[in-house]
């Protein structure tokens, strides 16, 4: 399988679509597995450190959930331990978002940057009368 961000260089041919398709594929899974991840830390995060009335795991999963998809808390820590976690995880969240959202559109912004730098195979132009 194809390494995670390895694209052709511009001097190569453009990738086929399966290719693409495969690279788009492939980073999303990683991307999802990292946010599901994510979500179990999250989740058992809240339920050791925040005391929820009651203290469930659905309740840690709606807490957790709710930092990660970017909406923010639904109720104000109780615990010093409970805040310091949303904190940090909040923290974590926000990066998260940012690193996933690159990693799902960098085979998209790739190609589309990459069809600037193929040749018109109608009128080629010679090497040495490059502007």
């Amino acid at each position: 399988m194809e390494k995670l961000l390895r694209f052709e260089h511009r001097r190569q041919p453009m990738a086929s679509r399966r290719t693409f398709l495969r690279r788009i594929g492939y980073n999303l899974v990683v991307a999802l597995i990292a946010i599901g991840v994510s979500l179990l830390a999250g989740t058992v995060g809240y339920y050791a450190l925040e005391p929820t009335t009651p203290n469930s795991w659905i309740a840690a999963f709606g807490r957790a959930a709710m930092i990660l998809s970017g909406m923010g808390p639904y109720g104000e820590p109780l615990s010093d331990g409970g805040k310091l976690f949303a904190g940090i995880y909040a923290l974590y969240a926000g990066l998260l978002l940012i690193g996933t959202s690159g990693l799902i559109l960098a085979p998209i912004f790739h190609r589309v940057l990459h069809s600037f730098h193929v040749e018109d195979e109608d009128n080629p132009q010679p090497k040495g009368k490059r502007k």
